[in-house]
């Protein structure tokens, strides 16, 4: 319990300005006048442009993966073997990794619109949209994030889609009112569980929204912290962006809550098999959000890569070292107190709650998280320990990222029967032999699992890194982000297809299980 608790300060560090007066920055910061002055100037474009960009990723991540999701799960096609697991493949690329290669590729000097300027001969096509913008930010977040939705959606539709709506053609409704009337309502809460996941990525962003131009919260944390060095502005907005991921979170657990699979043992569901247009149709839905949600920005890394003549950056050793040492030394960490917090709850049913609540870490923003540990090392007078060295990074990171090794590691203990402890201790060993010897040699590949996830996490996370991170440190995402920062994107494929190639390898796994099915 008391561990727990630590896991928690962080949100400590951002309510310490109300508790204790002149806490931070002295008496000239005043919560007040500081609220006042942020809704009169920022906070109500904030507000406007968030909810702009959750509605327009809502629809995005809703169409290709509830499409998707139907799609494969219904019918029988050419490519779908191959779909049914590509179509993961895009949760690979960081958000803010498909930001720079859109901008890139959709930009004046850009291949699309080079081209498009010879076809036609002219100098300039006057009605070519702006990639930079809230539409293309749009855009990258639905193509990038709509494998939350596709995921859960695809599982809910393989229960029941068939059989409902066999059920719907016997009341006289077409396959498409059956879809909307009966398949839909029931998965209902499976797709706002993945709805949920992804938005909540969209407000933890900051590379993306910043590199669109974006004015987002968590922009808006970075410019108040770093460039105005305004702490209590900064706090106050991590507050404001924490009440949106409250209400986003609090969503994702009432569905997650909800869903119930019931699979019939006697029952199984054939896909229709589509043939002539139908079939295209299908075809080209899922192939073109193949291409563009993945197939186009490796091709892009890979052609930036390229265009180098693959030299290597001097300081590419330095980044990927950084890179590997933290994400290896949390994985390590979260995978040992996952175990413990896991383990504790098997022993002791009752302290479920606490794993439960530490299942919001994953929901805190990176940016939100660096501001409450900063904000509490200031007041503690502790600030050098950031500079000094990785302690605090690792900690942000290990808040952030612990729910996902400790959900792996609890599946893994669920599938190991109460009689083997129960066997265990008739031999006479202690709940701790119980643990080494029994329970860990079983628990081999969901701890590689849960390791393996918390990694790549550690390689791909970027606000957190770069307001917590020592002087000169800098990892393969925050080398990415300042190139693409400084228009260098010639020379952040290297980089960049690093960061790729490591989120390839859970998509990889879980297209594997999925293959198996």
């Amino acid at each position: 319990m008391p561990l727990a608790l630590l896991l928690f300060l962080p949100l400590f560090g951002l309510v310490v300005p109300f508790l204790f007066e002149g806490g931070i920055g002295g008496n000239e910061l005043v919560a007040t006048d500081t609220l006042t002055h942020l809704w009169n100037y920022v906070l109500k474009d904030y507000i406007a442009s968030t909810l702009l960009l959750i509605f327009g990723v809502s629809v995005g991540v809703l169409v290709l993966g509830v499409g998707n999701a139907w799609i494969i799960a219904s019918y029988h096609f050419p490519g779908k073997k191959i779909f049914e697991w590509a179509l993961m493949l895009p949760l690979a690329i960081p958000t803010y990794v498909m930001a720079y290669l859109f901008v890139d590729i959709l930009q004046f000097s850009g291949p699309i619109q080079s081209g498009m300027r010879d076809l036609f001969g002219v100098s300039i096509l006057p009605y070519f949209p702006d990639p930079r913008s809230l539409a293309g930010a749009i855009w990258t977040f639905s193509f990038c994030l709509f494998p939350y939705v596709y995921l859960i959606s695809r599982t809910a539709f393989l229960e029941r889609s068939r059989r409902l709506i066999e059920v719907s053609e016997t009341l006289g409704y077409s396959p498409m009112q059956g879809f909307i009337k009966l398949v839909l309502p029931m998965a209902r809460p499976a797709i706002f569980a993945g709805l949920a996941l992804a938005l909540m990525e969209v407000l933890a962003d900051f590379g993306a929204v910043s590199y669109f131009g974006v004015q987002t919260f968590a922009t808006g944390i970075f410019k108040a912290w770093l460039s105005f060095g305004d702490r209590m502005a900064a706090i106050q907005l991590s507050l404001g962006l924490l009440g949106f991921v409250l209400v986003i979170f609090t969503i994702e657990q009432n569905s997650r809550a909800s869903i119930r699979y019931a699979p019939s043992v006697n029952q199984k569901t054939i896909p229709i098999r589509l043939r002539g247009k139908a079939a295209f149709f299908a075809f080209s839905f899922s192939g073109l959000t193949l291409l563009l949600g993945f197939l186009l920005p490796a091709l892009a890394l890979v052609q930036l890569l390229i265009k180098e003549g693959f030299r290597l950056d001097g300081r590419y050793v330095s980044w990927l070292s950084n890179s590997l040492s933290v994400s290896l030394i949390t994985a390590f960490i979260s995978v040992v107190l996952a175990l413990f917090f896991a383990y504790s709850i098997r022993i002791s049913p009752r302290l479920a709650w606490v794993n439960r609540l530490l299942g919001f870490g994953y929901a805190l923003p990176g940016a939100v998280l660096a501001i409450g540990i900063l904000a509490l090392l200031e007041t503690l007078g502790l600030a050098w320990w950031m500079s000094a060295s990785v302690v605090v990074l690792v900690y942000a990171y290990m808040v952030r990222f612990l729910s996902s090794s400790l959900q792996s590691i609890e599946s893994g203990l669920l599938r190991i029967t109460p009689s083997i402890d129960g066997s265990a201790e008739l031999l006479g060993l202690t709940k701790f032999q119980i643990l080494k010897r029994v329970h860990v040699p079983l628990l081999k590949r969901s701890l590689l699992t849960a390791g393996l996830f918390v990694f790549v996490d550690v390689m791909k996370e970027l606000p957190a890194t770069l307001l917590l991170r020592p002087f000169n440190f800098d990892t393969l995402a925050v080398a990415t982000y300042q190139l693409a920062a400084d228009e260098r994107l010639s020379e952040l494929g290297l980089p960049a297809l690093t960061i790729v190639f490591a989120g390839l390898i859970p998509v990889l796994l879980l297209s594997r299980m999925i293959s198996r099915e």
